[in-house]
């Protein structure tokens, strides 16, 4: 991006828990100073307001599955979740990635 002149790069972003970590955060932080000092592009979180779904444009892609696959009586976790939302998605399965 940096190459094309762009200076920086704002990701939306909802509250979920793998966008606010703290991981995330320190890596945003770290790659928006280096951008500004060796002059690169920056990348920066722009948070949704919470419980504003219309704003999200993604929203009608994932919400409908998200629904399909609750259970009122159940919670899923870990690879239960993955293979469930894999099967209703009807696409593969691939191992998490590590740090």
């Amino acid at each position: 991006m940096a190459a094309a002149g762009q200076a920086a790069l704002r990701l939306g972003w909802a509250t979920a828990s793998w966008h606010v970590s703290q991981a995330v955060r320190a890596w945003l932080t770290a790659h928006k100073r280096r951008g500004k000092r060796e002059g690169g592009c920056r990348v920066g979180g722009c948070p949704w307001p919470i419980k504003s779904p219309w704003l999200n444009r993604m929203e009608p892609t994932w919400g409908p599955g998200t629904r399909a696959m609750a259970e009122p009586e159940r919670k899923w976790y870990g690879d239960a979740l993955q293979h469930r939302s894999c099967a209703y998605d009807d696409c593969e399965r691939l191992d998490p990635m590590t740090p």
